[in-house]
């Protein structure tokens, strides 16, 4: 399986696996697609740069990329003190009195709590742009759309492509339009932050506007062969996969997460809801008790980003600390239902390869 995406990105498969973990990029990109390693979870610029070091020496001279969420105009920021104070009290109450009925437990003494992912914020997301072109970074993916012209342009000034994800064909025009590489057409379907045009519509609009000027991959509900074989017949250049390296065993070597997996393998694909309730922003999540409470009439709204994760974050650690699968709070889509154990990143991709092969064969027969 081979499109023009290979030759531009310098990979074998066109395809390209979003992930919080090194580990599973790394994976990714040895078995032939595109490791692209999230870099929110960073709050400090060293950390990344000791893990890109990770990266470059277990990738096997592979390319890869990271992805950053940074918006394409320069925000005003305050600081930590200003932004607390912007949180409510009623919302404070509520986080606490849900924390104590879910029976998370207390964060040890001495481990600090409400110690937020910073890297929501503008100035932490250019500091890890500012790491990653250090490294020999193939791509840089932002997943607010385009990042903003300035770093576009030290991107290509160092032979780095741009992707930016698309929720609408107007978005796609944008970001072409800016500088942008790569669009990645996000549906409906997929986790975390997402629009609300489904896949199947949304990927060949964006290649309609888009197509002929730059490749689109397909995202959002691809989890198997059959899908990525679907992609490519809806125009797109590869596929964009994020939700199915959740449920691998790398993912646990740095992450950990056994719980969490536990809950993705359980679940099918009407167990996700769309909510604010992660970020701040429209983010597709696993239903959990935890997402069920913020559904109680009684609940506040949630707040806007960077708020919400602020006001969240103590909770978010003593979720993972609690090890139940019935209180986990995390971003997957719809193909939740397709994942349905733990196996290896090679055993995926080997898997998506052989079934998108054998797609096109059986489609070969009804011509």
């Amino acid at each position: 399986m081979r499109t023009a995406l290979c030759d531009r990105l310098g990979i074998e498969q066109p395809i390209v696996g979003f992930t919080p973990s090194e580990h599973v990029a790394a994976a990714i990109s040895r078995a032939g697609g595109l490791g692209v390693l999230g870099c929110v979870r960073f709050n400090d610029a060293d950390e990344l740069d000791s893990v890109l070091d990770w990266m470059d020496e277990n990738t096997g001279g592979r390319p890869y990329g990271v992805d950053v969420v940074m918006p394409s105009t320069v925000p005003t920021e305050v600081s930590d003190v200003d932004i607390e104070s912007l949180i409510p009290d009623q919302h404070r109450e509520f986080v606490q009195q849900t924390m104590t009925r879910l029976g998370l437990p207390e964060l040890p003494e001495g481990e600090r709590s409400g110690d937020a992912v910073l890297g929501w914020l503008h100035s932490v997301a250019r500091s890890h742009v500012d790491v990653a072109l250090k490294h020999p970074v193939k791509l840089i993916a932002n997943a607010l759309g385009s990042p903003p012209p300035d770093v576009i342009g030290r991107a290509h000034e160092d032979g780095v492509l741009v992707a930016a994800l698309a929720g609408k064909a107007e978005h796609a025009r944008r970001h072409v339009d800016k500088g942008v590489d790569v669009v990645v057409a996000q549906g409906h379907e997929a986790g975390g932050h997402t629009g609300e045009i489904a896949t199947m519509v949304l990927v060949p609009e964006i290649v309609d506007a888009v197509g002929e000027e730059v490749p689109v991959l397909a995202a959002g509900g691809i989890g198997s062969g059959r899908q990525v074989a679907a992609a490519l017949a809806l125009g797109a250049s590869g596929a964009w996969m994020g939700s199915c390296w959740l449920a691998t065993k790398e993912y646990g070597i740095a992450l950990g997460g056994e719980a969490m997996q536990r809950a993705l393998v359980g679940a099918d694909s009407s167990d996700t809801v769309r909510t604010r309730i992660y970020t701040g922003k429209p983010a597709r999540l696993l239903k959990t008790r935890w997402t069920d409470a913020w559904a109680e009439p009684d609940a506040p709204d949630p707040l806007p980003m960077p708020l919400q994760n602020i006001l969240v974050s103590e909770a978010h650690q003593r979720i993972t600390r609690s090890g139940d699968p019935e209180v986990v709070s995390m971003p997957v889509g719809q193909i939740v239902g397709r994942m349905n154990e733990v196996r290896p990143v090679a055993d995926v991709m080997e898997s998506l390869l052989r079934e998108a092969g054998e797609t096109f064969d059986r489609l070969d027969k009804i011509r």
